[in-house]
């Protein structure tokens, strides 16, 4: 019988401490040249078994910081592949208000609403799973459409609900949602977004911007997400069309 490959017995050895807890409350695992020099085992060795523990979503690795057990029964994974899934997100988390909607100027988020002039009317909020804040987000919305909610009880600030803003507003507009624009960048977290989500200031961010628009094209709501990629896991399928 032929032996496991090295990267395969590093894996196992690795998932099973981490099984064990050896890695909780925050705890980095070893580099991989802290590992070739404990395990004498070669960098590609150990760099295949972390590929592997990454792709079974057992590990995470963070740019500039190092590699963290996701505690995968904590860790929070949204699959998305249509407005209906974006809208569902309530469904297992809690929206928690920290400053509820209202007006502000702000040139950027309006131009990308295409409003006129430079007011906006804005909600910011972090979400949680399980009792645990994974992102902090700020939504925008044009002052004729923000109207519509101003007086929604769960935009407040200090309002919990299992709700999303897009999922409140749409029975209030004229013409149904029908496409969500967005783009998914790396960002640092500032002091708002680390105080929210529990971690340190320049943390590494997932950042999500979207844009939602009408059935006629018109731009409804512009939010921007940040999420703790050891907590978040965002995951889109792709279809073939045809």
């Amino acid at each position: 019988m032929r032996p496991e490959p090295a990267y395969q017995l590093l894996r196992e050895r690795l998932r099973g401490e981490i099984a064990a807890g050896r890695y909780r409350d925050g705890a980095r695992l070893p580099t991989e040249s802290e590992l070739v020099a404990q395990q004498g085992v070669s960098r590609q060795t150990v760099r295949r078994a972390f590929q592997d523990l990454v792709a079974e979503g057992v590990v995470v690795r963070v740019p500039g910081r190092g590699s963290y057990a996701t505690e995968r029964g904590r860790r929070y994974l949204r699959q998305l592949g249509s407005i209906e899934d974006l809208m569902s997100l309530s469904d297992d988390t809690t929206m928690e208000v920290l400053d509820g909607l209202r007006r502000r100027v702000d040139v950027e988020a309006s131009s990308r609403l295409r409003s006129d002039g430079d007011v906006v009317y804005s909600v910011v909020f972090r979400r949680l799973h399980d009792g645990i804040a994974f992102g902090h987000t700020t939504v925008h919305l044009p002052p004729d459409v923000a109207t519509r909610v101003l007086s929604c009880p769960d935009l407040a600030t200090g309002a919990a609900s299992t709700h999303t803003v897009i999922g409140l507003l749409e029975p209030h507009l004229d013409a149904p949602i029908a496409e969500a624009a967005q783009s998914i960048t790396v960002g640092a977290a500032g002091e708002p977004v680390a105080a929210a989500v529990g971690c340190p200031t320049g943390h590494p961010m997932l950042r999500v911007d979207r844009l939602y628009a009408d059935e006629h094209g018109r731009p409804v709501e512009l939010s921007v997400s940040h999420f703790l990629p050891e907590q978040y896991t965002y995951r889109v399928t792709l279809r073939r069309s045809g």
